[in-house]
Formats: C-alpha cells, structure tokens, sequence
C-alpha cells in the first residue's frame, strides 16, 4: 500500500498542487463570508474544502470510491462541529435514528456539500490553461465588484487568488509538457533545482514589482463611480439604511456607533434617537473599542481579527492594561440602555476595572475582556440580545500634568512598548510627517508636541457632518483631510491625530465611543414639585457617537485627548478634578456606519505576511542577481581588456588578458618584474630563485609567448589553461617564501 501511494504521488504531484491552488482559492471565500455566517457554518465549509483537497491529493484509491469517503467524512465533521458549538444533533440510536432530527445537520450540511462540489468541479473541469484563466479571472472579477459595491475591502483575498493563480498555470503547464513529451520531461526532471528556481525569480519580480508599483490615478471612470455619480452618492460616503443589506446608500447615513473603521469619510445627518442613560459622579467620555493598524483608507484591525481575551467573572477585578504610576478615582456607572441596538461591547469610562453587575438573562460566559484596549467585548452578538442594564466600576486615572509636561522622551520611553501603536502604512505621505514636525518644533518633550497638535487642528480646520469629498485629490484619509479637504468630524480630527503623534515617534491609539451625553436643566430642577432626576444622569443619543485619541506616555500610562472642534475631553488632574459640565449643545456625531452587519476588515499591507513574502521575494531576486554575476564573471574578467581594445576579444587577447592578471597577482606575492625586462627574463630569474615554481611559470611563459609572437591561430581552450595553470601557480607561491631581489627592484 506504501509503494502504491508514494507512486502515485510521483505521477501526479502537479494534480497534487492543484488541488492546493483551489483549495486557497476557496478559502479566500471563506474569507470574504466570514463575517456574514455564523462561526459553525464558516467552520463547517472550512472542513469541507480541507477534506476534499487532502483526500483528492493524497488517497490513491479510485475515484468513486473516494467520493463517498469525502462524503461520510464531511457528513462526520458538520456533526461534530455542530455538537462541539453546543448545537441541537441527532441522536442516532435504536429510536432516533433517521428521525426529523436530521432536519438540525441542515442547513450547515448544504453549505458544506455546496463547498465540496464547487471544489470536486473545479478539479476535473479546469484543466486547460484557457479553463484555468477564465477560473481565475472569475474570481478576480467577482472580488473586485464585492470590493467596490459593498463595506467590505478585498484587495488580500485578490492578492491570494492571483498569487494561486499564477501557481495552478505552473502546474498545468508542467503536467501537460509531462504527458506530451514524456522524455523531454525526463530529461527536465534531472535538474529540479533550476526549475523551481525560475520559477521563483518570475514569482519574485512579479510581487516585488507589484508591491512598489505607483499609485496612478485611473484615465478612465470606472463603472462603478460612473454609477455613483450618477445617482448622485458620494464616492467616500458609507451608509447605513437599518436593512442589514451589504449595498447601501450613502444618502441614508445616520450618525451612531460605527461597526466598519476601514473606510473613513463621508457624510452624515445626527440622529438623537437615545441610545443609553447612565448615572456616574463624573462625567466622561463612553469609551468603546480601540484601533491601531492605520490602512491609508482608516481602521484596518476590527473585532474579528483582535486577540481573543480572557473571562468575566462579576464582582472580581479585571486585568489591568498596563502598570502605572499615576494615582486613580474609583467611578461607578450605572448604564441603562434606552435601544434594542445590540453592540459588539460594554461601554464605561477608561479603565474599567469591574463589572458589578449584569442582566439576569445574559450569559456571562458570552463577556470576554480583551487587556489590550482594555476593552468589555460581548461574544455572539448577532443574534443574542444585548444587556439591559449593567453597574461597571472603573479606576479613572488622576493625570499630573505639570509632571508629565516636563518629562523627555528619554524619560517616558525607558521601556519597550507595542510597535503597533507607532505603526505607519507603507507610502504614507511624507507631507503630513512634515507637517507634524513644523508644528511641534517649538515643543520639547512629547506632551508638548501633543498639545501643539491638538492646538492645531482645532484652530485651523472646521467641525462638518457635510464634508466637501470634491476636493479630495489624496488616497490617504489623513493627506486629503489635511491638505486638501479641511473640514470634517470626529474621525478625520482624531485619526490626523494619531497618525501625526505617531510620525514623531509617539504611541497613540484610536478609540470609538460616546460623548457624555445631555445633562440639561430641565433633567434634575424639580417641575411642580416632581421628584427630579439626579444631575449625575446623562442621556446619550447615537448624535453623541464619538471618536478620539489616546496617547501612551510610558509610566503615566494612557492619556485621552480631544482632537475636534467643540468638545471637551473630560479629564481628572492631580490639581483639580473635573466637575460635571452642562455644555451647549454641540453637533456630536460619528460616521454613518452599518449597524447590523459588521463588515470585515483586511490586514495592513504592511502586516506580517505580507513582509514575509516580499523580504523572500527580496531575498530570491538577490541570489539570482548574484547568480548572474556569478555565471557572467569570465565576462566581467575580460571586461576592462574589451574596452582597452576598443573590439571584441581574440582567444590570443585573452590568453594576453590572463597573462597580465597573474604577472599582477605574484608581484603582489613579491615576484617583481622590472621595467627593462622581457616575461621570459623575468620567469627566468624568478625560477632561479625559486626553482620550486619552474614548473608552474615554464608553460605560461610558452602560452603568452605562443599568443603573443606567434602566427598559429590559438584556440579558445588556451586561454582556460593559462587560466588553470595561473591558478596551480597562485597556490605554489603561497607555499614559498618569497624574498624580493632589492638590487633589482630599485
């Protein structure tokens, strides 16, 4: 059975990687869906597409056969994944057995057979280059339309079908040249190393190319803008219509809490529907999630591809984020929601230290606090409800500011801290890292530099939920807002901020949550000797959605700051504490977002597989030009000979050429040539010296003198000897001490 498998896998090792390349392929929709199913039916397909490309690739039984393994094997993972997510299974017994218990494999199991014939089909009908082209064109097509027409940014999943693509064509190639000339394929096969090593090099110049490849704006429109235009929609507006659906209109954009972050800008009309009231002594900004991979376009690491955090158990303390040194204020909060929004965490003010508190019907097992972000997340929400009401405990932190003004970068920064929140994206405009430095010259320790920021932006850019996206000529969101837009809301603010904090070397985050909300007159002044309601109680509206910045500084820990126009970032210091603040009312907003569907995000293209990649592309294309150098280096010997003659070089020049390198090589060795002597005087005085290296130096002397004076014709294998023979003589002057004759060198 050994022998019979190595075998196959022999013969059919190309069938073998392409059932790789389409197994990539499917999982790039996986990819794409994940988002939208739930977890077990992403699982199951996941399961699926495994099975098939493994059995296909590695069991060498006969087709039929294989196929119904495939499907028992599917049948038993959808069972199992299903029962392992604590989902209704059927009970196979004496009784159960084929009972409307069945009914709960579906419909998960037509998602997986789905997943399987599509593979099964794709394998045995793609199987010309032609099939293989219009496969991968569908893909990339389908891809780029979902990118375009949704929330949803793509460009990693074409990335992989192309780069499989690309692999799947190689395959075919080699298989179809193996069955065609199955001895020329012989005779190929000898030198396996050379194969793949072009192949690489094409793959390497093909991604290196493309990574540092321009950004060009396009000549032509393209049908999808022209479609937007036409309809009158903003190209950057992003909106949401409550329906759930993946195509939307800009136009219905309402403020609230924004669930896609990687595709900033737009416009948006306040919505003051209420979304929550909470009861806190102090006022403070609602803080939700935080982000820290900048795209270019905005916000590109979203819940799903956060680290997963740790437990809740109510009434015991949470993990702190980081250790600091500043002193903290113990907050209560009360947090009573006013919506049936259902939203992916639990909001308090920076830090929550404990949950108190919880909905008798809400599962506990369901929170999960994720230390870094210091954030409340709550699992499942798509279909699960969200507490009514919650008591969280947060430890508020008591900022000395007139300690940490004067403290250097050297003082902050003794230690390490996470390289993400410096990150900049590749091609990041060099103006904004300019503009950054001119406005904090003047500033001499990291606060200040932040401050000077804060400074101006609120002074020199206007507060509008109707962006002027015309002016936008950048594809960076930070470029365009800075230089050529100008106006905006909370995120175009905050996001300039952190990016330009971070040109100066600076850790700083993003973070999304809610404004503190209305505390009006009206709310707490008793009216006919009604009870009033305390002024500690703050409604909060989806107008109130918010967006702002939070810097590291080192010992200090965390720090909030406010960015936008308006709003006052509540703040505790070690002079004085913060008082409640009844504001006027000011436009609170946050960008138009999907409020049902969360979108997928993709990583940074600076992210850590993509630099894996393009470092072995890097690393391939600089062993090949090595190669080169290396396979040309006869050429590049005679290269300075070929310019002194001014022609193409005779075999005679070259032996001529050789001869002149090694006369150079023994008089660096200490065998000096005078000026008024021939080769032959010289070789003969340095054998009476060193009779050791006669037999070296007599037969490149007749070389030299046969190319030299003459008149046969010296063939090409001359030169090679001289070359040889210059080589024995390198080696035989190394070995002998050499003493040079002073009488005659001067």
């Amino acid at each position: 059975m050994m022998k019979l498998w190595l075998d196959k896998l022999s013969t059919t090792f190309f069938s073998t990687l392409t059932m790789l390349w389409i197994w990539i392929m499917g999982m790039q929709w996986v990819s794409f869906t994940e988002t939208i199913w739930l977890s077990e039916t992403t699982a199951i397909v996941i399961a699926a597409l495994t099975i098939t490309a493994v059995t296909e690739a590695l069991l060498p039984i006969k087709r039929g056969y294989r196929v119904v393994l495939q499907f028992l094997l599917i049948l038993y993972c959808v069972y199992s994944l299903l029962k392992t997510s604590g989902n209704p299974v059927p009970v196979f017994g004496a009784e159960g057995f084929l009972t409307e218990e069945l009914l709960y494999l579906f419909p998960y199991l037509w998602f997986a057979i789905a997943a399987w014939a599509m593979f099964l089909f794709l394998a045995r009908w793609a199987k010309t280059k032609g099939r293989v082209l219009l496969v991968v064109g569908i893909h990339v097509i389908s891809f780029a339309i979902l990118d375009s027409f949704t929330k949803i940014v793509l460009w990693d999943e074409i990335a992989w079908v192309v780069g499989a693509g690309m692999g799947w064509l190689v395959s075919s190639h080699f298989n179809r040249f193996r069955r065609r000339f199955p001895q020329g394929w012989v005779n190929l096969s000898k030198y396996p190393f050379k194969i793949i090593a072009n192949i690489l090099v094409i793959f390497s110049l093909i991604i290196v190319a493309g990574v540092n490849m321009p950004h060009v704006k396009p000549t032509l429109t393209d049908p999808y803008t022209a479609w937007r235009e036409w309809n009158g929609v903003p190209l950057s507006g992003v909106g949401t219509s409550g329906t759930g659906t993946l195509i939307e209109s800009a136009s219905e954009s309402m403020s609230g809490y924004g669930r896609e972050d990687n595709d900033l800008g737009g416009g948006f009309n306040f919505d003051y529907s209420p979304v929550m009231s909470i009861t806190s002594e102090e006022r403070s900004y609602w803080r939700g999630e935080t982000r820290a991979v900048y795209s270019g376009t905005g916000w590109a690491d979203g819940a799903s591809s956060r680290r997963s955090g740790t437990g809740v158990d109510i009434g015991d303390p949470l993990p702190e984020e980081a250790g600091t040194s500043v002193p903290t204020k113990k907050l209560e909060q009360s947090v009573t929601m006013l919506s049936d929004t259902v939203y992916p965490v639990l909001f308090g003010a920076y830090s929550v230290r404990q949950l108190d508190s919880l909905d008798e019907d809400i599962d506990p097992d369901r929170l999960s606090w994720v230390n870094e972000g210091a954030e409340m997340h709550l699992d499942d929400v798509r279909d699960a409800d969200y507490p009514k009401s919650y008591t969280i405990t947060s430890e508020v932190p008591v900022i000395p500011i007139d300690e940490l003004s004067a403290r250097t970068y050297d003082e902050l920064y003794t230690g390490s801290f996470d390289e993400a929140y410096v990150q900049m994206p590749r091609n990041f405009p060099d103006r904004v890292s300019d503009l950054a430095e001119e406005i904090t010259a003047d500033g001499n320790t990291p606060y200040e530099k932040v401050m000077l920021l804060q400074q101006y932006l609120t002074s020199n850019y206007t507060y509008t939920n109707t962006p002027d996206l015309t002016l936008k000529k950048s594809d960076d969101f930070v470029d365009a807002f800075l230089f050529e837009i100008m106006e905006g809301y909370c995120d175009y603010f905050s996001t300039s901020m952190v990016m330009m904090t971070r040109s100066l070397d600076i850790p700083a985050r993003w973070v999304k949550g809610y404004a503190p909300g209305r505390m009006t007159a009206s709310e707490y002044v008793p009216v006919n000797g009604q009870t009033s309601i305390e002024p500690d109680n703050y409604t909060v509206t989806n107008a109130d959605a918010h967006s702002w910045v939070e810097v590291y500084f080192g010992e200090y820990g965390w720090v909030p700051i406010e960015a936008t126009p308006g709003f006052s970032m509540p703040i505790l210091t070690a002079d004085a504490e913060a008082e409640p603040v009844i504001e006027e009312e000011v436009e609170e907003e946050e960008k138009a977002e999907d409020e049902v569907t969360p979108a997928q995000t993709s990583d940074n293209p600076s992210s850590g597989w993509v630099k894996v990649i393009v470092t072995a592309a890097v690393v391939v294309i600089v062993l090949w030009i090595l190669y080169i150098l290396w396979r040309m280096r006869i050429s590049l010997r005679f290269a300075g000979a070929r310019i002194r003659a001014g022609k193409p070089l005779t075999a005679a020049d070259k032996v001529i050429a050789e001869t002149e390198r090694w006369i150079r090589s023994v008089q660096r060795k200490g065998l000096v040539r005078q000026e008024h002597e021939t080769l032959r005087e010289s070789v003969r005085r340095w054998a009476h010296a060193h009779p050791e290296l006669e037999a070296e130096l007599r037969p490149l002397l007749q070389q030299f003198e046969a190319a030299r004076y003459s008149p046969a014709e010296v063939k090409e294998e001359q030169w090679r000897s001289v070359q040889h023979d210059a080589e024995k003589l390198k080696k035989s002057v190394k070995k002998v001490r050499v003493v040079p004759d002073k009488r005659l060198s001067t």
